[in-house]
């Protein structure tokens, strides 16, 4: 299987809004990738749990980084997630996404978002267009 192109990798890893949130890309592949995000305070919700919008973000990042790890660009058509438990502080997230279906200038993606007890936390699921 071919490796993810250079200039690839680099663009994905330098995503300015995965940098502010502290989500980190840790393996990248064709069609897949997985992202890491260790859970902070400003990560929580008024609840005192991870912010719904965190979980989504680190699973959109790997979503987004399977999606184009072969250079051409793949634009989000639709996307959904499922939250099923939370974290405390200081636990690292885990998405790991994984292409489940490439037909011409689509594709859709599942992420699955676990705990650092390899437990799932969420489940997302994308779908990609392909315009070039």
């Amino acid at each position: 299987m071919p490796d993810v192109p250079e200039a690839t990798r680099e663009r994905i890893e330098s995503d300015p809004f995965c940098a502010t949130l502290g989500i980190e890309v840790v393996d990248l592949a064709p069609g897949r990738a997985r992202t890491e995000l260790r859970v902070t305070e400003e990560l929580l919700n008024f609840h005192g749990t991870p912010h719904g919008g965190a979980v989504y973000s680190l699973a959109d990042a790997a979503f987004a980084a399977a999606s184009n790890s072969r250079g051409e660009t793949a634009l989000a058509l639709e996307t959904n997630i499922s939250y099923l438990d939370a974290v405390e502080t200081g636990e690292t997230l885990t998405a790991t996404a994984e292409e489940t279906h490439l037909a011409g200038r689509t594709a859709e993606y599942e992420v699955e978002v676990t705990d650092e007890k390899e437990d799932r936390i969420a489940t997302f699921r994308g779908r990609v267009y392909r315009p070039e």
